[in-house]
């Protein structure tokens, strides 16, 4: 199948992975970015993206075209969709986005079109699940018809060193000549740094193990806080240690949420069961990270005497220097501290207050000026706003007595007055 320099390319749903793609194959070939959200589109035709990926030159110098009507997928030849792939309340894969994005492109494929998803799912949905949903909605078959590609994605939110155009791209197809082109419509934008899986179902493996790792990993550590907490020893101080020796892993303790590795470990441990095996270390991974909450509350309350108090919350986002409040364990931490009977009070400066009061029903605080000194303040998100947080700015948010409880270490170099206590991962 030749490769054309005018190739069309649609790229479906417009979040962190979506737009930042979109905009950088439109420097190579005509592109259309489609997301369902009229209010998203909107922003964007404003120059506005709000999960802070892209600076607002950016958008406006780009020749990316933006639109929410299905109506103008057709006429592409190369669709790529970027959809969310949560799980659901019993933690089993949603495949309900995927097949929404595959009834819209369905009305849309022509003949020897390609379909490239870059979602996280266990091996086989592509051809097993969004193959059949498409040549179900196009009467097209899939294989002969159109074909399809996986390339998954690896940006990380917040993450400006290793973006898009600068980190090797995982592409597949489901043939050798699909995989090939592929190759060359993403070479053109990571300068051809491609590798081409053996095929879809090693491309998806390869993905869904990469979140699986992390959150394992984090697990052990996280296991480590609740030993070393019983010995009275600071985990950072531990891993500050430990990471003088070249080949340790640097991951740190604490609350794990976000919608990749808090929800990927649960495809894994799908597929696992659906084939007769009990997925042992991967859900015993996912049980450690998802009771830190519970573990930190449970520690704080201890240190307040299980008397209610009043307790600021730092840091609302699943994860330091975005507004992303997708899967927020620090909601759930805010949660469980008010089933103590504490007063919570909560601020951060990257997350949408309108966001944060309709996901979880909490009430950020705009400013930081308008607080009454707490009982306890927590550091929950490592945002760049408080690390530089000086002895004077935090006994400052504090009664007399109060407590501090650092769970990212960013004020393990600061020293404070005698009577403020510390407590710390």
């Amino acid at each position: 199948m030749p490769v054309r320099a005018n190739e069309k390319i649609a790229v479906i749903g417009l979040g962190y992975v979506g737009l930042p793609l979109a905009l950088a194959l439109a420097k190579y070939y005509p592109v259309i970015g489609f997301d369902i959200s009229k209010p998203r589109i909107a922003e964007l035709l404003r120059a506005v993206d709000r999960s802070g990926e892209v600076e607002p030159d950016v958008l406006r110098s780009s020749t990316l075209s933006l639109s929410c009507d299905a109506a103008d997928l057709a006429g592409n030849d190369v669709f790529i969709v970027t959809v969310p792939t949560p799980v659901d309340d019993e933690n089993k894969p949603d495949l309900s986005a995927l097949t929404a994005a595959c009834s819209k492109i369905g009305k849309a494929l022509q003949p020897g079109n390609i379909v490239v998803f870059e979602s996280t799912v266990y091996p086989g949905i592509t051809e097993d699940f969004c193959g059949p949903a498409l040549a179900a909605v196009s009467k097209l078959e899939c294989g002969e018809d159109f074909f399809l590609g996986y390339s998954p994605e690896r940006i990380n939110p917040g993450d400006r060193e290793y973006t898009v155009e600068r980190i090797t791209k995982v592409v597949s197809g489901q043939n050798p000549d699909i995989a090939q082109k592929l190759a060359v419509i993403y070479g053109a934008v990571t300068n051809g740094n491609i590798f081409v899986a053996k095929d879809i179902r090693t491309a998806e493996a390869a993905k869904v193990i990469e979140n699986a790792q992390r959150d394992i990993n984090i697990a052990f550590i996280n296991e480590l806080a609740m030993i070393f907490n019983k010995i009275g020893l600071s985990t950072h101080d531990v891993l500050a240690a430990a990471r003088t020796k070249w080949n340790f892993l640097p991951f740190t303790p604490g609350l794990v949420g976000g919608h990749c590795i808090g929800v990927d470990p649960y495809y894994l441990a799908h597929l696992s069961r659906s084939l007769g095996h009990e997925p042992e270390v991967i859900l015993s991974g996912r049980r450690i990270n998802e009771g830190m909450a519970g573990f930190i509350v449970q520690q704080i309350d201890k240190k307040l005497d299980h008397k209610p108090s009043r307790i600021l919350v730092l840091g609302l986002t699943f994860k330091e220097n975005v507004p992303d409040l997708r899967n927020s364990k620090t909601a759930d931490l805010v949660k469980l501290l008010e089933e103590k009977g504490h007063v919570v009070e909560v601020h951060d400066p990257c997350a949408d207050l309108d966001e944060a009061r309709h996901e979880y029903g909490v009430e950020l605080h705009a400013s930081m000026a308008d607080i009454e000194p707490v009982d306890c303040v927590v550091g929950a998100v490592r945002h760049a706003a408080y690390c530089d947080f000086t002895a004077e700015v935090l006994e400052g948010l504090l009664v007399a007595g109060g407590l501090i409880a650092d769970l990212k270490g960013m004020w393990r170099g600061v020293t404070t007055s005698a009577g403020v206590r510390r407590w710390n991962l």
